[in-house]
């Protein structure tokens, strides 16, 4: 009798254990790898991945038609400058809070292709997209949807995305409206701004040197970067990204509706250029 109740208590011990293990701290789940797995052997239970990668070697996550996420881009010409990007999803939810967790359904963020080349990360449903990031001419936009483990949505082997075509006139570059847009609609974001910060980078030397910028939460701020390399402008806590094509400026302007200090940098050689204090 003893050892039949030691045994009992045994299992009844590694039931609660397992749970404990199943459930997490606070018995909430949660999408995010563990330590040492990569993006793509995540925890994620959505469809299944195939041997098909993208332009930047992410993996295909093919799920069912029925229920799959799916995206709807226009664009329009903006009042001031380039473009205004909508990518309008159902069945899809964009989730920043935890990229590079687990692949779960209609979750994710989007990347945005300029022909064949990735030009931003997008978190939302709304992008601005300057012309100097457009060379002239015209051009195929391509909004794709990926899962929080940066696989890419698939459907019968192709991925989720949506295109448009976009002219750039060669009217200017940075200012100015940039050209047409197919099939284009949504509300201009243009207008005055309070801040403009002007960075040039030069190798590993930025001018002027990184220093810290004082804002009120609700001012506008353009940022205008040129340099003598091709790179990406971001500024992190927005997650906002914009293409810095070599030896021309990339601009970059949105309101600051939310308090901390942000750091902006080149994504590509790491360079600080400056922090935004935002009071």
């Amino acid at each position: 009798m003893r050892r039949r109740a030691a045994r009992a208590v045994a299992v009844a011990l590694l039931l609660v254990g397992s749970a404990g293990v199943t459930a997490g701290c606070g018995g909430r789940a949660t999408t995010h790898h563990k330590p040492g797995t990569g993006h793509q052997e995540a925890s994620g239970f959505a469809g299944r991945l195939l041997d098909r990668k993208d332009e930047s070697g992410h993996r295909y996550r093919q799920v069912d038609a029925a229920g799959a996420p799916s995206v709807k881009l226009t664009v329009r010409p903006d009042s001031m400058d380039g473009w205004n990007v909508q990518l309008a999803v159902q069945d899809f939810r964009f989730t920043p809070e935890s990229v590079g967790g687990g692949a779960l359904p209609g979750r994710g963020h989007a990347h945005l292709y300029l022909d064949d080349h990735k030009i931003a990360r997008v978190y939302g449903e709304w992008y601005h997209l300057p012309a100097s990031a457009v060379p002239k001419g015209t051009h195929r936009l391509t909004a794709r949807l990926y899962a929080d483990d940066h696989t890419a949505w698939a459907v019968d082997g192709k991925p989720v995305e949506s295109t448009a075509d976009v002219t750039e006139e060669g009217r200017g570059s940075g200012s100015g409206r940039g050209g047409h847009a197919h099939d284009g609609s949504g509300a201009p974001e243009g207008g005055a701004v309070d801040r403009t910060v002007t960075i040039t980078v030069h190798g590993n030397k930025v001018q002027p040197p990184p220093g810290r910028v004082e804002l009120k939460k609700g001012q506008r701020i353009r940022l205008s970067v040129t340099s003598d390399r091709a790179d990406t402008l971001h500024l992190h806590g927005y997650d906002k990204e914009v293409p810095l094509p070599a030896g021309r400026a990339g601009t970059l302007t949105l309101t600051l509706d939310r308090t901390g200090l942000f750091e902006v940098e080149t994504h590509e050689s790491g360079l600080v250029l400056t922090q935004l204090v935002v009071r």
